[in-house]
């Protein structure tokens, strides 16, 4: 077993426990969330994708691609390699990362929650499920 695939599995053991976090959106609604609790979710996305990203750039790598180290480059990498099904919720996810590290409105926070229950938690999940069926 080599360095590689010591890597790629050992971060995915991480991503996954960041997606069994994030999976508990499902019981939350936006209008009657707290926002602290809304943050929280916000903090576990941002964790979840840059597992997600970092996890499949090791997998990339383990598979003998030849992948550059940053999210949007991995992304188009995984979708062409038909590791990610939907691309374009990966690029929202990385431009909804960076909007949050950048700028606090309510409206966008809000936006972004109902993203993640409804676009990205169900992306993330769909990757932590290809992944796992390649453990064997």
């Amino acid at each position: 077993m080599g360095s590689q695939d010591i890597r790629w599995k050992q971060r995915f053991e991480n991503y996954s426990k960041a997606c069994a976090l994030l999976a508990e959106i499902s019981d939350y609604e936006l209008e009657s969330t707290p926002a602290i609790i809304r943050e929280g979710f916000i903090q576990r996305f941002e964790v979840a994708f840059d597992l997600a990203w970092k996890t499949t750039k090791d997998y990339l790598l383990y598979l003998g691609h030849d992948v550059q180290p940053s999210p949007r480059t991995v992304i188009k990498e995984a979708f062409a390699a038909k590791v990610i099904e939907d691309g374009q919720a990966f690029v929202d996810m990385l431009e909804a990362r960076n909007q949050m590290s950048h700028r606090y409105d309510e409206a966008t926070f809000d936006t972004i929650f109902s993203q993640i229950k409804t676009e990205f938690y169900p992306a993330l999940e769909k990757l932590r499920e290809y992944l796992e069926g390649c453990q064997a």
